[in-house]
């Protein structure tokens, strides 16, 4: 699967694919922004096969939703 991801930073990005890589249903995943200025960056998610990436990444959105709901400031 290849997103492009609208005004996406690299610490967002950054956290998708180490949260990615992390699960033993995805075999690759990594991002890729060709220019800073005047490219959206990409993020390719290869999975296990059987599995279906969209689905993987709703998971970590609910996840990382629930981690940053519980934050008190």
């Amino acid at each position: 699967m290849r997103i492009r991801v609208i005004d996406g930073n690299h610490t967002a990005l950054q956290m998708f694919r180490s949260r990615l890589n992390g699960r033993d249903d995805v075999e690759y995943a990594n991002y890729f922004q060709n220019h800073p200025d005047l490219d959206d960056p990409e993020l390719y998610v290869r999975t296990v096969k059987g599995k279906k990436a969209d689905k993987i990444l709703k998971d970590i959105c609910s996840e990382i939703t629930k981690e940053f709901s519980s934050i008190k400031l």
